[in-house]
């Protein structure tokens, strides 16, 4: 009887989703609880690399059961597009294994349309997103105007409400934004068809997810995105639409906390984001080069959904703690520790200073960090490849303090930490 949750202590682009595929090795249920297509989870086996954007990165593993929580956004297509890819390396996706909440919102053709416009209305300030109509559909929900997946369940009604919401959107994007606007008649048949496939993977998840926890199984809950992206508590405006935080878990899996035993919080060795924002501790140059890759490589810092270059730095401990503060952390993944391998020495950033000031925790949280300079504390390196390594004691003597510095600093023990792409290449420690 415990609801475990995986959580990004970052701007996303952790490794959650490898986090997640190993811990569903003992878990009856993995669920998503936010977010749409626009997260990008990656899972390597053997020689086959997994990219999922909807589905739980669990569904690698077999026996689980799949979820797609309340606190989600749909693009019907990019779902049964995923589903498909799936079924074709022979992995389970019956309905009876992958289920979709009722009460998750639908996303539209329209709502990307308007995610294009509204970006490219923006001008020098934009955001980033993704254009994949995730903001819009949130918005609509918001505004109860959107459409839930519950919809589809009767073509009659679901015809309607599409032709009601593509009506409004066509009036909006040319109205407001002179732009284009998708065709009513062909969406409205394409998503009744998306409706037909669909229907039988529909079903009440938070209803499913408390019955298995009274019953004594084990659910994990993986999330998108990263805590410094949430709507509330990120780096405003330059968030996500929803909460990929402890509190946006059990809103979009409709559960209270009483089950709650592990939230891990995930983290990369440095830092990464992809988009516009603030970014304390960024590197240019040959070293951001060598965090980053060159791209030839699948695991290399580019963006699984846009396949954008990241921004990359040295580990930001104070956003850390403060992603500590917002979750309630029990303790932390650490990913991409090998990436570090070969440097003369680390920075880590321990704290900032503005006005003559030093900060250990930031006075207004991390929406505005432009006044902030990272003060950094320098740590030794190491040159041995540690990809190989499988035990704690088989680690470097610098490596091993460079893990125990951010333990201490976050108050928190590094129970996993990845040393490369694979399943085998994380060690575990008691």
């Amino acid at each position: 009887m415990a609801l475990d949750l995986i959580i990004g202590a970052q701007w996303g682009d952790e490794g959650k989703g490898r986090i997640t595929d190993l811990l569903a090795e003992q878990a009856n249920i993995v669920a998503r609880f936010s977010g749409g297509d626009n997260a990008g989870h990656s899972v390597t086996v053997g020689d086959q690399l997994f990219k999922l954007h909807l589905i739980p990165s669990g569904v690698i593993q077999p026996g689980t059961t799949c979820c797609l929580g309340s606190g989600m956004v749909i693009n019907p297509g990019k779902l049964i597009e995923e589903l498909d890819q799936l079924a074709g390396f022979g992995i389970d996706v019956s309905p009876q294994r992958i289920q979709l909440s009722s009460s998750a919102h639908l996303i539209t053709p329209a709502h990307i349309f308007l995610d294009g416009a509204r970006e490219t209305q923006r001008g020098e300030d934009q955001i980033g997103t993704t254009k994949r109509g995730i903001g819009p559909a949130y918005t609509d929900k918001t505004a109860r105007s959107g459409i839930r997946v519950e919809a589809m369940l009767d073509p009659i009604s679901f015809e309607e409400k599409m032709r009601r919401h593509l009506t409004e959107a066509k009036d909006l994007l040319e109205r407001v934004y002179a732009s284009e606007a998708p065709p009513i008649d062909e969406t409205i048949e394409l998503y009744l068809e998306y409706a037909e496939r669909l229907r039988p993977h529909i079903s009440d998840v938070g209803a499913l997810i408390a019955r298995a926890l009274s019953a004594g199984q084990s659910v994990l809950a993986e999330g998108a995105q990263g805590t410094l992206l949430d709507l509330d508590y990120g780096t405003y405006p330059y968030v996500t639409s929803s909460h990929p935080t402890t509190p946006g878990a059990l809103l979009g899996l409709g559960v209270g906390p009483g089950y709650l035993q592990r939230i891990v919080g995930v983290t990369k060795a440095f830092q990464t984001r992809v988009g516009e924002g603030p970014f304390p501790t960024e590197l240019d140059g040959h070293l951001a080069d060598q965090l980053r890759g060159s791209g030839e490589n699948p695991w290399d810092e580019f963006g699984t959904t846009t396949g954008r270059p990241r921004r990359v730095g040295w580990l930001d401990g104070v956003l850390l703690r403060y992603a500590q503060r917002v979750n309630g952390f029990t303790e932390l993944a650490i990913t991409k520790l090998d990436i570090l391998s070969g440097l003369e020495s680390i920075q880590f950033c321990k704290a900032y200073s503005a006005r003559s000031q030093t900060f250990d925790n930031l006075p207004f949280g991390p929406a505005d960090l432009s006044p902030y300079e990272p003060v950094f504390e320098e740590l030794p390196g190491w040159k041995t490849d540690i990809t190989a390594v499988k035990r704690w004691s088989q680690l470097p003597a610098e490596a091993q303090g460079y893990i125990e510095h951010i333990e201490a600093y976050c108050g928190l023990p590094a129970r996993l930490i990845s040393v490369g792409p694979e399943r085998d290449q994380i060690i575990r420690r008691d």
